[in-house]
């Protein structure tokens, strides 16, 4: 038979020197559980004889009583301990600064964007935008692109499948497909047709063509298209001004020359290279072993593209250019490869 006495004084024992809430917990278990030592013994009593069993039934459920109220307070006391020293260690001083996420940081296509429409903008330039899903219209047709330009073939032209748009144009509606602009300078047309000359704007914005991609073409790039009406526009007037924002991009003068060339929406055409920064002049194959780099087409605006506008070109004059940002943002950083602005390798992006 179960000596209560020596259970009684055995589990004060170790109730006393339980250091910790698990412990006191296995205590619990042992003596008050459901198969614990003390609750068998109170479960053995119906095979004693009445008298014995109200006697030790007493004894056993006095004896229970204290060993719950010991280690309720034991529980309650290293409980409260560990509480004090978990908080000791663990507290957070809610006056200090949260934890500091690392900064993200512009693409360099971007960072020189926009140092160049600053550069713009001291000039007396205003910036506007236009749509880059855009009607084959403005993207063409208004900009003196005949219809079966080359130009328009599949593999230069992104098309998109959605229905073509009608468009009230001379009268008549037309139907005009929708593609992924090939060219900013589609934005000059529709600011003209809203907006009365003098005026000199640039456009920036993202193009897209069906090239294949090498150390110099991209599908993707960045375009700054600019336009300047007025009766002192010039070839030598649009010379100048790019003299001095290429000088202001580089920090020093750049070499530069102007060739004549052709392109549907300016007349007289001519062609703006700048020497090679990434070789030095010597030939790579950035600017294709030459020394020089194509960074601006240009001219004369067109009289077409004045009469798609709905202007007079007898009564109008004006110089047109377009800015290959990425070309010059090689030029500037001496990239090698234009491949590498969209290869989202952080080796490259987080040097800028």
């Amino acid at each position: 038979m179960l000596d209560l006495e020596k259970l009684l004084q055995k589990a004060k024992n170790e109730i006393k020197e339980a250091a910790d809430l698990a412990k006191l917990r296995n205590l619990e278990i042992r003596y008050l559980g459901r198969n614990g030592e003390l609750t068998l013994f109170l479960r053995s009593l119906k095979d004693f004889a009445i008298e014995e069993r109200k006697k030790l039934g007493a004894s056993a459920n006095k004896i229970r009583d204290e060993l719950e109220s010991l280690i309720r307070e034991k529980i309650h006391t290293v409980g409260k301990k560990e509480i004090e020293e978990r908080l000791s260690t663990e507290k957070i001083d809610i006056t200090a600064p949260g934890r500091r996420l690392p900064k993200g940081h512009l693409h360099p296509v971007t960072i020189l964007r926009r140092d160049i429409e600053e550069i713009f903008r001291d000039l007396g330039f205003s910036s506007v935008g236009g749509p880059e899903i855009e009607l084959e219209w403005y993207n063409f047709d208004s900009l003196n692109i005949p219809k079966y330009h080359p130009a328009r073939d599949m593999q230069d032209t992104l098309w998109l499948k959605e229905k073509p748009i009608a468009i009230k144009r001379g009268g008549e509606n037309i139907l005009s497909r929708l593609l992924m602009r090939t060219q900013v300078t589609s934005i000059q047309v529709r600011f003209m047709e809203k907006n009365n000359p003098p005026f000199s704007i640039i456009m920036p914005g993202n193009v897209y063509r069906r090239e294949t991609p090498d150390a110099s073409h991209e599908i993707q790039f960045t375009q700054m298209d600019g336009i300047v009406v007025g009766p002192d526009a010039s070839l030598a007037n649009m010379k100048w001004v790019m003299d001095a924002v290429l000088r202001k991009i580089f920090g020093k003068k750049v070499a530069t020359r102007l060739r004549p060339s052709y392109f549907p929406f300016t007349e007289p055409s001519v062609e703006l290279d700048m020497e090679c920064f990434v070789c030095g002049g010597k030939g790579c194959s950035v600017c294709k072993r030459t020394g020089w780099v194509e960074i601006l087409p240009g001219g004369m605006v067109h009289p077409k593209v004045f009469e798609a506008a709905g202007m007079n070109p007898r009564d109008h004059q004006g110089y047109a250019f377009d800015l290959g940002i990425d070309r010059i943002c090689m030029m500037k950083y001496k990239i090698p490869d234009i491949r590498l602005f969209h290869s989202q390798d952080l080796r490259f992006i987080n040097q800028f």
